[in-house]
């Protein structure tokens, strides 16, 4: 029998791995995990799974916390929060925070692929910030004020602008036309152009976007300062274009550096699977299972940016945890072999 990653235990890494991936990557509760070992006779409590959980999360915070190193390195990161219930917190409304760069699959552009989420039970400006600590590259975020306190150039979000703009269009009465139409005709312009450059150099995107986007953009700011005094404030319309107007700075970040994206995608697309993970087993228990969940979170949804199975992933680390080697790089996904 393999021998175990955790202490004078009997969970061998293939069952480790399984346990893992069945709740963080497929969204299936312990209890259900307890009932579908029970079926096969095999008596696994979810307590006792829920301790191998955290027992886990303790192996890999070394490799998340040389992630970080890594993410923190890149010249731009994406970072986007989402609640959490946690039963046994004060507060009633607690946050778990996703910061990634490069993409959500493999590429060959060189940069790492990474996706860390950390729990904090607070949405404080000051979570990025400790997180983030002298980061001073690009942040992309969406229009939460809270990031304004990192010390990192912010690049907003255009996919948040069209959905305000979105929301405008559907309150306008049925087959009529209106303002938000001309916002959304125009922002497409912008990703028509974003779609042309898939695959392009930074070079060639900062080229492109300032013959084309750049144009196109100074048109959008006039045409938003003119209706911003033409439509009522607090009107549907009224505040996609205040949105505009107040995040113009951030939104008009992405042309200066061929680097960025024009949207928060994917920080969004991130975020995701989290979301839909919360929707099966809803809360954490303990602030110090929320932090589990964070680690084990970050392991699978990096391992798949970087086109690895997550299981076969966490079970490689574990064999190699399991022999006492401190050796974290040996495992960061890019530096092993396995897909």
């Amino acid at each position: 029998m393999p021998a175990s990653p955790i202490p004078k235990g009997i969970a061998t890494p293939s069952l480790l791995s399984q346990i893992i991936t069945s709740k963080y990557q497929y969204g299936l509760p312990l209890y259900r995990q307890e009932s579908m070992f029970k079926q096969y006779g095999i008596a696994i409590g979810r307590k006792t799974m829920s301790e191998w959980m955290m027992k886990s999360s303790h192996l890999f915070k070394p490799l998340v916390e040389r992630l970080q190193q890594v993410l923190l390195e890149q010249p731009v990161i994406h970072a986007d929060e989402t609640p959490l219930k946690v039963i046994k917190e004060d507060k009633k409304k607690c946050y778990m925070w996703v910061y990634c760069t490069g993409t959500d699959s493999p590429n060959e552009r060189g940069l790492p692929n990474i996706v860390l989420y950390d729990y904090q039970n607070s949405r404080a400006g000051s979570c990025p910030v400790k997180y983030l600590g002298d980061f001073n590259g690009y942040l992309q975020v969406d229009g939460y004020a809270g990031y304004h306190q990192v010390g990192a150039t912010l690049v907003g979000c255009m996919a948040h602008a069209r959905r305000k703009f979105k929301e405008a269009e559907q309150s306008q009465p049925k087959g009529k036309t209106g303002k938000s139409n001309w916002a959304l005709n125009h922002i497409q312009k912008l990703y028509r152009i974003e779609t042309g450059l898939k695959g392009k150099s930074v070079d060639e995107k900062f080229a492109v976007r300032e013959e084309c986007s750049v144009p196109l953009l100074n048109e959008f700011k006039e045409w938003l300062d003119k209706s911003a005094e033409q439509v009522p404030p607090k009107s549907a319309i009224g505040k996609a274009i205040s949105y505009s107007r107040n995040q113009w700075h951030t939104l008009t970040v992405y042309v200066e550096d061929g680097h960025l994206a024009i949207d928060n995608n994917r920080a969004e697309r991130a975020v995701k699977p989290f979301v839909i993970g919360r929707k099966n087993w809803m809360f954490s228990n303990t602030a110090n299972g929320a932090d589990a969940s964070a680690v084990l979170y970050s392991i699978i949804e990096t391992a798949k940016a970087n086109g690895l199975i997550p299981f076969d992933y966490l079970l490689h680390c574990f064999e190699h945890l399991a022999t006492g080697s401190d050796d974290i790089d040996a495992i960061l996904p890019w530096n092993i072999g396995i897909s």
